[in-house]
């Protein structure tokens, strides 16, 4: 084979090389990557449908499921993650303010029913003086059950009171019960102790074995008596918040798609709760 042949053959393979890596940062600089931390299963199976969603837009979102409360917070400060999805507004608030933080939400995702259960009683209409009402101690849940009992007429609330009050913000106990501050874990096991107990959906059905269906009262069946602050969000950083991409996304996790799979693991879609 003569050199001038061979060197054609060579020439023509270089060409054909640099097409193919051409092509192939093409195809890389159309699509952006980003990381989402996420607080569980279910929210992953929720966000895996918004990722297959977007792959036609460009946006190519790595879900990475993380096992407690306080990772995924420094990791989207940092910039480990490009955002999260595992609070509700009230946490991300004072979260921000014990860490300086700078975190902010992109939009509403989904919200957990809170409700009142009872071993002694039917109906929260029969709570009556003398009985002992067990809430979360911690301060976001604390709040939340402080303004479940103001909504069925148990203490009335002072009108002054913050987004997330505590018993200083109680105005008159209506019924002249006593409420018990318990670790919210441990609410169930106290359960034979205490008339009812307000408690997180999480450990009614993990520990009660019970779901939504068997409380007393549950605040998210009236959406508007249900503060904000306890929907759950999507959040990045403040000088993130403003990314186009960001704004589809929470747009394709606000689908009917969506919603379909947070009814299935019991949480309510809480973009249209009313």
């Amino acid at each position: 084979m003569s050199v001038k042949r061979i060197f054609f053959k060579v020439t023509l393979a270089i060409i054909a090389v640099t097409a193919l890596v051409a092509v192939g940062t093409a195809v890389s600089a159309g699509t952006r990557n980003y990381t989402l931390g996420v607080g569980g299963s279910a929210e992953k199976a929720e966000w895996t449908q918004v990722a297959k969603d977007v792959k036609k837009d460009g946006i190519n979102l790595k879900i990475i499921q993380v096992n407690d409360y306080t990772t995924a917070n420094p990791a989207t400060e940092d910039g480990s993650f490009d955002l999260n999805a595992f609070q509700h507004t009230a946490f991300l608030n004072d979260w921000n303010k014990s860490h300086n933080g700078d975190l902010v939400s992109v939009g509403y995702t989904y919200i957990s029913p809170f409700g009142l259960y009872s071993k002694k009683i039917h109906s929260y209409k029969d709570l009556k003086d003398g009985n002992i009402i067990a809430v979360p101690n911690d301060p976001t849940n604390e709040g939340r059950a402080l303004q479940l009992l103001d909504a069925i007429g148990v203490i009335k609330l002072k009108s002054n009171a913050p987004a997330t009050p505590t018993l200083k913000d109680i105005k008159t106990y209506v019924k002249k019960i006593t409420i018990k501050p318990i670790q919210g874990d441990q609410e169930v096991v106290a359960m034979p102790d205490v008339t009812a107990a307000c408690i997180n959906t999480n450990f009614v059905i993990d520990q009660l074995h019970q779901t939504p269906k068997d409380a007393l009262y549950v605040d998210t069946d009236h959406g508007s008596k249900v503060n904000n602050i306890y929907k759950n969000i999507l959040v990045t950083k403040k000088s993130k918040v403003k990314n186009a991409d960001f704004k589809k996304l929470i747009n394709a996790y606000q689908s009917n798609k969506v919603a379909k799979i947070i009814k299935k693991e019991g949480d309510i879609p809480a973009w249209n709760l009313k």
